[in-house]
């Protein structure tokens, strides 16, 4: 196979982009799995983290973020719609990895 270099900017972004709206991806697919484990402050921030992927979010995957959002949300009993934020990658990874700790996710994946 070889070695695949990320020589330009625009590479390097959407592998980044790609890595972490996959582990979102995959955490709110686990959370889903164990909704009835979960506290409503932690389904509200699994709502927000949707929210906050949806800039990120290509496609159909991006058109599925709001849902996703308003599910857990109403889920964790938060009354009305909240706002859809804009996070950074960075600051993504880091609530991606804090949320997995918070849920025990971690061992699992």
């Amino acid at each position: 196979m070889g070695v695949h270099r990320m020589t330009s900017e625009a590479a390097k972004y959407y592998a980044q982009r790609e890595k972490i709206v996959g582990a979102g991806v995959s955490l709110l697919g686990e959370a889903s799995m164990n909704l009835d484990k979960l506290t409503k402050e932690q389904l509200e921030k699994l709502g927000d983290l949707a929210a906050k992927l949806l800039p990120h979010s290509p496609g159909y995957a991006g058109k599925m973020m709001p849902i996703v959002a308003r599910l857990f949300w109403r889920l964790a009993g938060v009354g009305g719609e909240k706002e859809f934020g804009f996070a950074e990658l960075d600051e993504l990874e880091k609530e991606i990895e804090k949320l997995k700790e918070e849920l025990g996710f971690n061992s699992q994946q």
